[in-house]
């Protein structure tokens, strides 16, 4: 059975859990205490062992796309030191311990994800992207694959409305897969450059651009101020009793220089799994 190392401590458990709070996400399935994803053709079941996760099957070309998906090359031994300086991030990692944000392996995917979420419910975006999934994906045996570009460039908008995306939102879909936005240049540009890129296709903000950053390509400064649910965490950690401005998040985020991804997600978890 082959393993794969991570750095300690590693909580598989917490360290997945936004795969299953929002609902069922058919490319990554949560079933039996293990994580199905389809990879490269197969699906592989992910689950914890002493000193990191067993994945099988597992080919060597393979091993990248998990260690992608499990967040694997963060530096959260760093960010943990970083995070003695604040009390507030002290006791959250403290509380979490072991959580290392999941990144997503493939940035079409990514993008995708982030329209479907676009002035939504996170549940209500899953359960679209659910069933875009299953419409245009390859079944498995419990995943499905996660639908390409090209597959997705032949639809018509019609097709994608009728699984319950606005017909706004449709056209932003069609469009990205059609476009000609170049992924891999995507990743040897610095960060201004990849958010000027994604924000020229219509349908593209600075929310998108700023969780692509975060969630695909994990550039450590990556912070999304302009998220709400980013907007009520920092609120509830740092606003003194009041709701902050997307102005005064934004302003926040030198201060957690150079962490504010893994801030941005440790404070995310944290205001999800606050005890009552």
């Amino acid at each position: 059975m082959p393993i794969l190392r991570l750095p300690q401590p590693y909580d598989f458990v917490l360290s997945t859990e936004r795969f299953r709070v929002f609902g069922l996400d058919r490319a990554n399935v949560w079933r039996d205490g293990g994580l199905h994803r389809v990879v490269d053709g197969y699906e592989a079941r992910i689950e914890a062992v002493p000193g990191g996760v067993s994945a099988e099957p597992l080919r060597r070309q393979d091993e990248p796309v998990v260690r992608r998906l499990l967040g694997a090359h963060l530096d959260l031994a760093s960010f943990t030191d970083f995070a003695q300086t604040d009390p507030v991030l002290s006791a959250l990692t403290s509380r979490l311990a072991g959580l290392r944000p999941p990144l997503a392996p493939d940035p079409f995917e990514a993008l995708v994800g982030s329209i479907t979420a676009q002035q939504v419910s996170l549940q209500s975006a899953v359960a679209v992207r659910s069933r875009l999934i299953e419409r245009f994906g390859d079944r498995h045996e419990h995943a499905w694959s996660f639908p390409t570009r090209e597959r997705i460039a032949r639809a018509h908008e019609d097709e994608l409305a009728a699984l319950g995306f606005s017909r706004r939102k449709a056209q932003y879909v069609t469009g990205l897969a059609r476009s000609d936005l170049d992924f891999e240049e995507l990743r040897t540009l610095p960060d201004d450059e990849v958010k000027l890129r994604i924000v020229s296709l219509r349908g593209f903000g600075d929310w998108t651009a700023d969780w692509f950053l975060a969630r695909y390509l994990a550039r450590p400064r990556a912070w999304p101020a302009g998220d709400l649910a980013l907007r009520k965490a920092v609120s509830c950690y740092y606003g003194d009793g009041r709701e902050l401005t997307t102005d005064e998040v934004r302003m926040l985020g030198p201060r957690f220089e150079p962490f504010q991804n893994l801030t941005a997600h440790y404070l995310l978890t944290g205001l999800r799994t606050e005890p009552a």
